[in-house]
């Protein structure tokens, strides 16, 4: 049977995890610390550590595996044909790549060489993509840049969040990654060297990338909304309180002689917004300190009124 070593954090990874113990031999987990998490910071354990567990699959925990003396001894003990990784949120040494009978194998949240780097799945949302996918990929020292194994191509809606693509990558990756590592164990699969036209890097949203720039068009801020709705989530202000756009629709393309950010009226559908370029419906939104709610019932406790402007 094949003998794997599984690298991952968070929750996208945890059905990888699961599949992988079902078709081979999981020898262990390794993963990041347990963190502080909500209002009282209560310490919790990453979800593929809990995955471990539940399975009775040794877990390890480390902040920097590359330094991990004796984890990195552990894992050599353990004489696995695979490590796999996916969103394990650390890089690999050299040492620690050598460690595997056969590779390193990758599972990547985009279509490389799109894309690479830590926020592939958020980044080809708000760059309006209509399609994304999964790679897996050889693992070796440059960022994303290893041989690709096998990819699966996802259409991405115009609706569609990175929450919910998220859950999309997480339902599809445990097909490949198995269809992966049995190709390359058997020398079915041959790796193709991954082309350097196209790189494009996926750098990591900060708080301030939510601001909304009512300057842009009504399909970049709507792609901007529906692609961070967890974090940073996009938002603007109004009587000096922020308020963040949880989701929202283009109405028109059509440009109109006012000025952008202002409103343009208040239905039971919503707020709707003049852009640089087109219409924009706000239809829910998360007041500051209160939870979320839909745009116009915010907007008749706020007594918005055609006219006013967001983004003040």
């Amino acid at each position: 049977m094949i003998k794997v070593v599984y690298m991952g954090t968070p929750d996208i990874a945890v059905k990888s995890l699961a599949k992988l113990n079902e078709e081979f031999e999981v020898l262990a987990v390794v993963t990041q610390p347990d963190r502080p998490k909500g209002r009282g910071n209560k310490l919790t354990p990453p979800p593929v550590k809990e995955c471990a567990l539940e399975n009775n699959i040794p877990c390890y925990q480390t902040e920097r595996i590359s330094k991990d003396v004796e984890l990195i001894q552990k894992l050599k003990d353990l004489r696995p044909d695979f490590f796999v990784t996916f969103a394990f949120g650390q890089i690999l040494s050299q040492e620690v790549l050598d460690i595997p009978k056969f590779a390193t194998v990758n599972l990547h949240a985009s279509l490389l060489p799109k894309y690479r780097g830590a926020n592939p799945i958020q980044r080809c949302i708000y760059n309006g993509d209509c399609k994304t996918g999964i790679t897996t990929m050889l693992t070796v020292l440059e960022l994303d840049a290893g041989d690709i194994c096998e990819t699966d191509e996802i259409t991405i809606t115009d609706s569609m969040t990175n929450i919910e693509l998220k859950d999309i990558i997480s339902e599809k990756s445990p097909a490949l990654l198995c269809s992966t590592l049995k190709g390359l164990y058997s020398g079915e699969l041959k790796p193709q060297k991954q082309c350097c036209d196209g790189v494009t890097i996926a750098k990591k949203f900060v708080k301030q990338d939510g601001l909304i720039d009512w300057n842009r068009s009504a399909k970049d801020i709507h792609n901007q909304v529906r692609s961070m709705v967890d974090f940073p989530t996009a938002y603007t202000m109004f009587n000096d309180k922020l308020l963040k756009i949880i989701e929202t629709k283009v109405v028109s393309l059509e440009c109109k002689s006012v000025q952008c950010g202002e409103i343009l009226c208040v239905t039971k559908n919503g707020i709707e917004i003049n852009t640089k370029e087109g219409t924009l419906l706000i239809t829910k939104v998360k007041p500051e300190s209160k939870g979320i709610m839909n745009a116009y019932d915010f907007a008749n406790g706020a007594k918005l009124q055609p006219k006013m402007k967001l983004g003040e």
